[in-house]
């Protein structure tokens, strides 16, 4: 992997909330790095810690990064679960509510990121754009992860990227859902994997589908 990233970005990726150890970051900016110019497409924003990366790469690749997420938070970031945040709670609805974070990590970088504030089940039935990168880090229930990966990876061109985050094959370590996308994709999905960087899977697509 070759690459850099500038301390204002990195500077960036530190203060906003989120969920990614530093050498899975460094990690992510660099394979991204190694994708083509054309649409790039992540699934699960939160507050935008990984677009920050993600966007930077874009810029440096010539991509277009689009974001997607209803921003009211995935299943174990409910009241009552592990990774539930009191402090982006909207006080006015008593929902958990991430897009006003998002919006200063949209701004900086609105010269490549586009962001769809819509549920991915809304998405899927409109969306229809060729992807030179897919970054599957979204709701990580069995439902929600198949269907993501079901839904965007057929997009995903020859020789492109797909990323996939909190995967941990032993379920003492967390939730099997990516995990069995991972499987999924490269068993028959035209997937192989290429990476291993903590929790994150790379995988290129090594033939069409269907």
């Amino acid at each position: 992997m070759t690459g850099s990233i500038a301390p204002q970005v990195w500077e960036r990726f530190t203060s906003t909330t989120g969920f990614m150890p530093e050498d899975e970051a460094r990690a992510l900016h660099a394979v991204a790095l190694e994708a083509g110019a054309g649409t790039w497409l992540e699934i699960g924003t939160y507050c935008g810690k990984s677009t920050v990366l993600l966007a930077d790469a874009a810029r440096q690749a010539g991509a277009r990064l689009v974001t997607v997420d209803h921003h009211h938070g995935s299943e174990e970031n409910q009241p009552g679960w592990e990774w539930h945040d009191t402090t982006l709670v909207d006080e006015s609805t008593g929902r958990l509510d991430t897009l006003p974070h998002f919006r200063p990590v949209l701004d900086a970088n609105a010269d490549v990121l586009s962001a769809v504030v819509a549920d991915t089940r809304v998405v899927a039935t409109w969306w229809g754009s060729p992807v030179q990168l897919l970054f599957l880090d979204g709701n990580h229930t069995e439902d929600t992860a198949q269907h993501d990966y079901r839904a965007f990876a057929p997009h995903v061109v020859s020789g492109g990227l797909l990323l996939v985050h909190d995967v941990f094959p032993d379920p003492v370590d967390g939730g099997q859902a990516p995990w069995h996308v991972v499987q999924a994709a490269v068993t028959d999905g035209g997937f192989e994997q290429v990476g291993e960087y903590g929790s994150l899977r790379v995988l290129r697509r090594s033939r069409s589908v269907g």
